[in-house]
């Protein structure tokens, strides 16, 4: 997760600046295939990035003023939520159990 929001980070840096350089090398900069970087692309452009690129300039651009910024906190969690937190084992052990114990007593 830490790596991903990093590689946002440093993608906005540079588009902001002008400094991506062409698909390759700022793939390359990133450490991603042209193909995972044009997803990354894709996936901002669908959440309202204006990115475009420049033939000429040789670097993806913001058509317009814009900036993205991730934030992250940490807390510790209380008692009560300690004990109310499942991540979903909850759900997943009730189908589990419930539907194999149907299965077994449908079976003849």
């Amino acid at each position: 997760m830490f790596e991903y929001i990093d590689r946002i980070s440093i993608i906005n840096k540079l588009i902001s600046e002008r400094r991506t350089g062409t698909p390759d090398e700022f793939a390359g900069r990133l450490g991603v295939g042209r193909s995972s970087l044009y997803e990354i692309i894709d996936e901002l452009r669908s959440r309202g990035a204006p990115i475009e690129y420049s033939r000429r300039d040789h670097t993806f651009y913001y058509r317009e003023p814009f900036d993205i910024r991730i934030m992250c906190s940490f807390r510790h969690l209380t008692l009560a939520e300690m004990e109310n937190f499942s991540g979903g084992i909850n759900y997943f052990i009730t189908s589990f159990f419930f539907n194999t114990v149907k299965t077994n007593i449908e079976c003849p």
